[in-house]
């Protein structure tokens, strides 16, 4: 067993000895990738073959749904049947029917002529998709549809479904063998502030899944605690309602909240993307924060839609990308930061240039070379919806290793849990990801996670899923990570032992 000393940072850096690469991206198809318009992005390997799709939501053009043969994309969402032309605000792939495969949930604007549902459902046959909305109770008239997260919230085995409002009370409705009924208000959970980002994770490790949300129009945000079945903010009590933007600020807002063990401790910590200055806040275990938004170089005025951790350059530290929207005749900029493992440190790299208020920002190894791609929406008409290949060096990308976790039956209900990776003996954690259910504004995916082991070449997982007064707990084999190149590998969480 080794013996860890010192800062896990430290510890860390010891253990896998990676060198920082300055990062490089390269455009993919740019003739394809290129309307502007474009707010949502959402990843998931709809038909099966092993890659992953992209789903692009348009403000009033025709949806489209990317199939990905082998690291090449085509368009197809009108053969698929999800070529909407309505202006859309969200989406989310979650597999809704236990079948093995995701079904998407797709929010809209809501219509003034006509009104029909703001959310729609359609579920996944064989890559063809079917609208099933009324059929499982999901008919909403209107909203401001801006977070959807597919989670399993009270441990029976199916996807709840979690519907951020900015401008009513958000919904969560619980899923009773395919029908959906809105029990936010009897849970705790129907909060009336202005929420457009929200993310599920174990805030006070206790075994089941709180909530968090970010909250526009100088509202607090809110983290809502789990106990028997019923929620209880606590935001306040913790110090994080403000995520580090002024209290009370009408012109301040969080868009965009973010979970990720940053410091590479074990502990999940918070990032908030804000209208106002930027917040992170380190966990201490147990539900205790320590605002480290100055320390760790972060603390930008300015007015930032979302964030993306991905440890894009494999060196074990989850790095981070902010972007930033075009308001008041303003572009804000957007941000690549480095993690140091003490600080992020900005190295945007001149590909990415200022684009035109982007939204949805996305981290995913699409051609499962190693390392993480990037893709992102523009709002504007000038915008754009890139796709971005990261060019990393032939020794950085071998330290990438994709992992995608399911149940006992090889479906996908696990939101909210957590996988730690282990190396060299040692029982300490030197990476945690997060299986994140949505967090995104614009954005949500259901793409494998993504470690970055640069100087190890076998490594195990431990899986902790979240149910309601307990915890799952499963080790992987050793897993040889050059076995692995260019495929997924997928843990199947056993029933074990608590």
């Amino acid at each position: 067993m080794m013996k860890i000393v010192g800062s896990m940072a430290a510890a860390l850096a010891m253990v896998l000895g990676g060198a920082a690469q300055t990062p490089r991206f390269e455009r993919v198809q740019p003739e394809l990738f290129a309307t502007g318009t474009s707010f949502v992005n959402a990843w998931a390997d709809y038909d099966g073959d092993g890659d992953l799709d992209l789903f692009v939501g348009f403000d009033g053009l025709p949806n489209r749904l990317y199939r990905n043969d082998k690291g090449r994309f085509t368009d197809a969402a009108a053969a698929a049947g999800v070529a909407d032309a309505r202006a859309t605000r969200a989406a989310a792939w979650g597999d809704v029917d236990s079948d093995g495969d995701a079904d998407l949930l797709v929010g809209f604007t809501p219509e003034t002529v006509a009104p029909t549902s703001v959310l729609r459902l359609y579920r996944n046959t064989k890559g063809v998709f079917a609208d099933d909305t009324a059929a499982v109770g999901l008919v909403i008239a209107t909203g401001a549809v801006r977070q959807p997260a597919w989670v399993d919230y009270d441990g029976d085995r199916d996807l709840d479904l979690f519907v951020a409002f900015r401008d009513k009370a958000n919904a969560l409705f619980r899923n009773d063998g395919g029908r959906f009924t809105d029990v936010a208000a009897e849970i705790g959970l129907a909060d009336t502030r202005r929420t457009v980002g929200a993310v599920w994770f174990d805030h006070d490790e206790d075994g089941d899944l709180d909530v968090l949300t970010g909250n526009m129009d100088g509202d607090a945000n809110g983290l809502f605690s789990q106990a028997d079945g019923k929620f209880v903010d606590v935001a306040d009590a913790l110090g994080v309602a403000w995520g580090g933007r002024l209290p009370g600020d009408k012109t301040n807002g969080t868009v965009r909240p973010c979970v990720a063990d940053v410091d590479n401790d074990g502990h999940l910590d918070l990032f908030f993307a804000n209208y106002g200055k930027n917040g992170l806040f380190l966990s201490r275990g147990k539900g205790r924060f320590e605002d480290a938004s100055v320390r760790w170089g972060i603390a930008h005025d300015a007015r930032y839609d979302s964030c993306a951790f991905g440890d894009m350059d494999n060196d074990g530290f989850l790095d981070l990308y902010v972007n930033g929207t075009v308001t008041g005749g303003t572009n804000y900029p957007d941000y690549v930061y480095r993690n140091t493992g003490k600080a992020f440190e900005n190295v945007t790299p001149a590909e990415i240039g200022s684009p035109s208020g982007d939204h949805g920002v996305q981290w995913a190894d699409y051609d499962l070379d190693g390392d993480l791609d990037l893709a992102l929406t523009g709002v504007q008409k000038d915008g754009m919806h890139w796709l971005l290949r990261n060019v990393l060096a032939p020794e950085g990308v071998r330290g990438g290793l994709n992992v995608r976790v399911v149940d006992e039956a090889g479906r996908a209900t696990l939101a909210g849990g957590e996988v730690s990776l282990l190396i060299n003996g040692t029982e300490v954690p030197v990476g945690k990801r997060l299986i994140d259910a949505g967090s995104g504004y614009n954005t949500q995916n259901d793409a494998p996670l993504h470690f970055g082991v640069p100087a190890v070449s076998k490594v195990y997982l431990r899986v902790r899923a979240k149910r309601p007064g307990r915890e799952l707990v499963a080790d992987s084999v050793v897993i040889d990570i050059g076995a692995w190149r260019n495929r997924v590998y997928e843990f199947r969480l056993p029933n074990v032992r608590r």
